[in-house]
This record gives structure tokens, C-alpha cells and sequence, in this order.
């Protein structure tokens, strides 16, 4: 009896801690590779990765750059700009087509209308389909089409091509050991088995028209990864001949489509060695004959984020297919993951290790506490101690050898549990302190376990609207004195998803050199002639996105409670849309957060950490009917947040004005550096009631209004 209570004491506080941790730590969608419902078949995690795509322009295919910086707005999806990836697993899930995720892009264009073939990984089948998508703005936008074709086998890079007429698809079937041809029946959904050309298990394979003839370049999955085949025909449909220099050694698997530029022949391919599937490769192809073949790598680096695991392509990408659309005028389709091979595999495993190292230091526990006095039964062992066996083990001993030393080794085993009791007296204070730590050391590994099993990849995904993401420019508003806060802040907040740009607002004293700040978006500092709280709305020419977020230097907040945010606010970017909520009344006194929550509602929202429309929110700010209210800020030093609000209100009416964002966890970081504004909260809350009163009689009350908290069928602002 003991014994049972004290296993079920020690893994029901395990039990409780990691219920708990797990219950505070994650949010819902942690375990899936995009925001989409929990009921969803598709988005599931994927030790093959998480791949989607993204869109890249260019004057040449040596020059492409992401959608976001061609700076395409979506009105009808609020994405000011459209963000990469243009397309995800989430993306063909909400359109009835589960997926895990999107890979391998091929482009083929009718028109100006584009189709995007990909390898959609089934979540049911695990295996790879292809699927099809359309687009009639030049790639910003993606409507997914459905399968276009599913076989029993696995099926990927699926190269699309024009010939006589008819349009073919040869997409890598290895697993049945050859290479087939497919022909559209009924465009772009409806495909037949043309024939099989080559009895060979190829993959990434793909076919060039270059001087009168047909060349086919894959790779033997069967061979090591840098060899690469080179094939040659009159025509794609076969038959094909081997290229007498084929195998190449040394030549890397195809990363894409193989293109004609200025009269030069180019092909994709995927760095190999310890960087596979890391960076795509370009080369120049300089012979290609029936009796020769010769390439050289050129330079090429695609653009690629500095956010890591936070970017959609930030740890790898493996295919490029670039087409021209006009004269001068490229797109092209890359995937990219955030996470490598294997990933999910080895999260398992080492989560899993960690409980049973937790559940060993149990085990050790009850040893040093004397609750457990042997590892293995007596019976099993020989009994050196008491010069004696019993029957049973008398009849075991002559059975044989092995089992003889198998006893010994037990007997040996069971001399620990008083060796370490030895060693750690239970009832002594150095005893007692071990006993904690090693119950501590328990309690962490039962943290560590559920931080691999659960925790997801540590990713921080952006929340889709639309189907598609967008970025915002983060703006904060400092000084001199706080660049210990400026540089915790930068550091942070440049590895969130949306992020684009962070504008620093220097107020006073000499500014940092940007080699000072580590950041992964560019930084700019706007140096401000004057020290008034207004700078932080100057209207500014070069924020090119439409929402900005309006972030203090103090306040350290989550990625994940950032993107939330956001997402609110693409779907309301009418309003303020927050986290610190507050409630005036008709005493017109100003109050922290626990009386809006008194009271049930809100009316107002704190700037110091608010998207807003920079068109909108600062035009307002600096207009004529804001001067009053501007020279009072410059009076008081404070409020130029609960100004805005009153100016809000003023224009929208009794229309909603505000949305609140609840945070998972914020941290106010001045209040270990001492340079807070508000130190003195006292004096704080006076000014600001002041502000209230006189923004009142300025712009009309806040105190007939009020909304109330849990209004969205979200959650996030319960």
C-alpha cells in the first residue's frame, strides 16, 4: 500500500504539471502546421516537413524578389501587402481538399490565366496527389481546383508541358518504377495514362526542347543523390535514348523546370551533401550533345527571411519553376518549409525519453526514501547475503548457464537501491535538499517531455485571412535612456511572421547605429526634432503597408499574441485593435484594466500596443481638429493614446470604435530598467483623468458607450 500511494502521489503531481504547462503554454492550434479548425482532417504535422508556397518576381529569372516586395494590395482580403506563402495546406483544406502540405510547384499558363500543379500531401492516404490551383492576377491570388490527378502510388513534381497541341504531365512516380506520361482529357482536372516512356525509377525529372531534340534530365532514386541522367528523343513521347556521358557525377538532383535565356540554357538544382533540400542551385549549361554534356554552377541566391522557424521558408526550400509572363516580366513558384525532415519524428522520440527519465527519477526517489528496496525480485536472484537458495532458485541454477549469470546480474542490480541510501541520508538536511532537487529535476523533465509532444515545432505561424497573409510595420517611440529596452525589443519582435519593418521613433538624445540592433526585418530610425509625445502619429511617407502597429519599447509580448492581433484587425481595420482595454465613465476617472472588467465591457483601447490604419489613425491625429487636443498632450506629456481614442469615437459615432486582443502574457520590461513614464502611477492616473475630462469637452464623451468582453466568436478578447 506504501508503495502504491507513493506512485500515485509522485505521477499525479507529474500528471497535474504537465496538464497544467500544457494547458497555459499552448495555444489550440500548437500540433497542427496552419490555423485551421481542430476538427479538420488536413494541416496535420508531417515528418516529411511543412512546405507551402510562395510567389517571386522578377525582370529576369536572376532577379526574382517575394510578393511582398512588389507591394501587391488585396482590398477584398484586407492584405496590404500580399504576403508569402500564396498557398498552404490550410489553403486546400478550407476549400474541401485536405492536405498536410504543398509542394513542388509547376506553372502553366492559357492566357492570363496561371495554373499551379503541386504535390498536395493527403492526410488520409499519406501519400502525395497532385493537386491544382488557378490564378487571374499574375499569381497574387490562388483559387484551389481540386486533385487532378490520384493514383494508388505515391505522386509528386509534377512537370506540365505543351506538346502538338495537347497538353502532358509527367509527374515522378517512382515508387512503381517508372516514369509515365499523363494527357489532359478535360483540362486542368481530368487526366489519362498516355504511356509509360521509361522503365526507370526517376524523380525530380523533367524535359527541355533544345536544338531539334528532346532532353530528359532526372535522377535514379535508386543511386546516390549526386548523379544526374540525361536522356535524349525526337519527341517527348519516346522512345528515349541514354546519353552517353550519363550518369553525370557530381550533378545535382533537378530542382525545377530547365529554361532558355538570351540563347543560355539553365537548370534548377538542389544543393546536395549536408544542405539538400537547404538552398536551390542554379547552372549554366554549356554543352548539351549527343555525345556531350558539360555545366557550371553560376550565382544565385534567392531571397529567403532571417526569422528562422517564424518564416515560412526560413529553413529550407527545394524547388523553383520560373516562367515569363511578358517581356521583362518573370514569376516564379518556389516551396519553402520551416522545419526539416524528421522533425516531428525526433520531437516524439525525445519527448518520450524525457517521461521515462522522469518515471526513472521516481524509481530513484523510492529508492533513497526506502520505499523501494529492490529493482528486481528477490526470487529472481541469488541471495548472497543470507548463504542460502531457495528450491525455486536451486532448480533454476542447474537449467543453465545463461540463466545462472542472468541471477548473478540481478543480485548485482539489487545491491544499488542500498548503495545509493548510502550514499544520500534521507533524514539529514544535505539528504533533504538532494530529495528536492531530484524531485525538481523530475518535474522539468515531465516539462521537457510535454514541451516536444505537444509543443509543436516552436514555430510561430501568421493567421490567415482570406486565404492569404500580410505584413505590418512596428512602430515604437524611445529614447536615449532606454536602449537597453530598444534592443530586447528589436531582437524580439523581428523574428514574429507579419513583421516588415520597425520604425524607431527617436525622441531624445544621440540615436543608435543600426549595427547596434539585431534584427531580422530592416530597421529605420526617425529622428524627431522636438521631444513631444506626438511624433509617435507623424504622418510618415515611407511606412509602406497600411496597418501599423504602435508597440512601446517596455512591453514584451508573444509573437502568437502579436499575429492574433493582427488578424483582428484585417478583419476590422476600421478600429483600434488592442490589448490593454479601459473603461470611462461619467466620473470621467481614469482606471487600469480590473474596472473595465468590473464593469463588463470597454470603451477604450491603449495605444502603446494597438494596429491601426497609418492612413486613417495619423491623418486623423494631425488634423486641424486634433491641434486642441495635440497641445494639450504637449502640455500633460501624456495621453496622445487616449486622444486618438476620443478621436475615433468622435468620427465613427456610436459604431464601434475599438477591439480588444486579449494577451497570453505581457511583461513590462521598465519596470527593471526604471525609466517608465509612468513610474509614479499615481500622478499618472491624475494627468490621464484630466485628459479625459478635457478630450470630453473636446470631442464629446466615451461613457455612452460600451462593449462588452467575449463578443467574438474568436476568443480572444474573453
Amino acid at each position: 500500500m506504501r508503495r502504491f500511494l507513493f506512485f500515485v502521489s509522485c505521477f499525479g503531481l507529474y500528471a497535474l504539471v504537465a496538464a497544467t504547462y500544457a494547458w497555459l503554454a499552448f495555444p489550440p492550434h500548437i500540433g497542427r502546421t496552419d490555423h485551421v479548425s481542430s476538427s479538420s482532417l488536413g494541416c496535420r504535422e508531417d515528418n516529411e516537413g511543412s512546405w507551402s508556397i510562395g510567389v517571386f518576381y522578377g525582370n529576369s529569372p536572376f532577379t526574382l524578389k517575394p510578393i511582398e516586395t512588389v507591394n501587391v494590395w488585396r482590398n477584398e482580403s484586407a492584405a496590404w501587402p500580399v504576403a508569402n506563402p500564396v498557398l498552404t495546406c490550410a489553403s486546400l483544406t478550407n476549400s474541401g481538399f485536405p492536405s498536410n502540405f504543398v509542394a513542388d510547384p509547376f506553372l502553366y499558363l492559357q492566357g492570363d490565366t496561371l495554373y499551379m500543379f503541386f504535390e498536395n500531401k493527403n492526410p488520409i492516404t499519406m501519400k502525395g496527389d497532385i493537386g491544382v490551383a488557378k490564378s487571374t492576377d499574375k499569381g497574387a491570388t490562388w483559387k484551389p481546383l481540386g486533385i487532378a490527378l490520384d493514383e494508388p502510388w505515391h505522386l509528386s513534381f509534377p512537370f506540365v508541358f505543351n506538346y502538338n497541341g495537347q497538353i502532358y504531365m509527367m509527374p515522378e512516380s517512382n515508387q512503381i518504377g517508372g516514369l509515365r506520361l499523363y494527357r489532359a482529357v478535360n483540362f486542368p482536372l481530368s487526366w489519362n495514362l498516355e504511356k509509360v516512356i521509361l522503365q526507370k525509377p526517376l524523380v525530380d525529372s523533367t524535359i527541355i526542347h533544345h536544338q531539334g531534340n528532346y532532353w530528359l534530365f532526372g535522377s535514379d532514386d535508386h543511386s546516390s543523390f549526386g548523379q544526374l541522367e540525361i536522356w535524349y528523343s525526337t519527341t517527348p513521347l519516346g522512345p528515349w535514348k541514354p546519353h552517353k556521358k550519363s550518369p553525370v557525377h557530381n550533378g545535382a538532383r533537378n530542382g525545377g523546370r530547365a529554361f532558355l535565356h538570351n540563347g543560355t540554357l539553365y537548370r534548377f538544382g538542389q544543393a546536395s551533401g549536408e544542405s539538400y533540400e537547404k538552398k536551390i542551385c542554379m547552372f549554366k549549361i554549356d554543352v548539351l550533345s549527343k555525345e556531350d554534356y558539360r555545366e557550371v554552377q553560376v550565382p544565385f541566391d534567392l531571397e529567403t527571411s532571417y526569422k528562422d522557424k517564424n518564416s515560412w521558408n526560413g529553413v529550407r526550400q527545394h524547388r523553383l519553376d520560373v516562367v515569363q509572363l511578358s517581356p521583362g516580366e518573370y514569376i516564379g513558384l518556389v516551396d519553402g518549409d520551416r522545419v526539416t525532415s524528421g522533425d516531428l519524428f525526433l520531437r516524439v522520440f525525445l519527448g518520450y525519453a524525457s517521461l521515462v527519465a522522469a518515471i526513472t527519477v521516481v524509481v530513484l526517489l523510492g529508492f533513497l526514501l526506502g520505499i523501494l528496496n529492490c529493482i528486481f525480485p528477490s526470487t529472481w536472484c541469488v541471495n548472497y547475503y543470507a548463504g542460502k537458495r531457495t528450491d525455486t532458485v536451486l532448480n533454476l541454477e542447474t537449467t543453465s548457464f545463461v540463466s545462472e549469470q542472468l541471477r548473478r546480474m540481478c543480485s548485482r542490480f539489487n545491491r544499488v537501491p542500498p548503495f545509493l541510501r548510502g550514499l544520500v541520508k534521507s533524514h539529514s538536511r544535505l539528504g533533504r535538499l538532494a530529495l528536492g532537487l531530484i524531485l525538481v529535476l523530475g518535474v522539468l523533465l515531465t516539462g521537457v517531455g510535454i514541451i516536444y509532444i505537444c509543443g509543436g515545432s516552436g514555430a510561430v505561424l501568421p493567421y490567415s485571412f482570406k486565404g492569404h497573409v500580410s505584413q505590418f510595420t512596428l512602430a515604437t517611440m524611445t529614447y536615449d535612456a532606454r536602449l537597453w529596452n530598444l534592443k530586447m525589443y528589436v531582437k524580439h519582435y523581428s523574428r514574429c511572421p507579419s513583421v516588415k519593418e520597425i520604425l524607431v521613433i527617436w525622441n531624445k538624445g544621440p540615436p543608435p547605429e543600426l549595427t547596434e540592433l539585431d534584427s531580422a526585418v530592416p530597421v529605420r530610425i526617425r529622428v524627431e526634432k522636438l521631444n513631444s509625445l506626438n511624433n509617435r502619429f507623424n504622418v510618415d511617407s515611407l511606412i509602406k503597408t497600411r496597418a501599423v502597429l504602435e508597440l512601446d519599447d517596455d512591453i514584451m509580448m508573444s509573437c502568437d499574441t502579436i499575429e492574433k492581433g493582427f488578424r483582428v484587425w484585417r478583419e476590422h481595420p476600421e478600429r483600434l485593435v488592442g490589448y490593454y482595454p479601459r473603461f470611462v465613465d461619467e466620473t470621467m476617472t481614469y482606471s487600469a484594466e480590473k474596472f473595465a472588467r468590473s464593469h463588463k465591457g470597454y470603451n477604450m483601447i491603449l495605444t502603446g500596443a494597438a494596429f491601426m490604419d497609418v492612413g486613417f489613425a495619423f491623418g486623423l491625429y494631425q488634423s486641424e481638429k486634433a491641434r486642441l487636443g495635440r497641445e494639450f498632450v504637449d502640455e500633460q506629456f501624456n495621453c496622445e493614446d487616449v486622444l486618438l481614442n476620443f478621436l475615433y469615437a468622435n468620427v465613427s459615432g456610436l459604431v464601434k470604435a475599438v477591439e480588444y486582443v486579449r494577451p497570453s502574457l505581457a511583461i513590462d520590461t521598465s519596470k527593471f530598467s526604471g525609466v517608465a513614464i509612468s513610474g509614479n502611477t499615481n500622478q499618472h492616473y491624475m494627468k490621464r483623468s484630466k485628459c479625459l475630462r478635457r478630450f470630453s469637452d473636446l470631442y464629446g464623451s466615451l461613457s455612452d458607450r460600451r462593449w462588452e468582453f467575449g463578443g467574438r466568436t474568436d476568443g480572444w478578447d474573453l
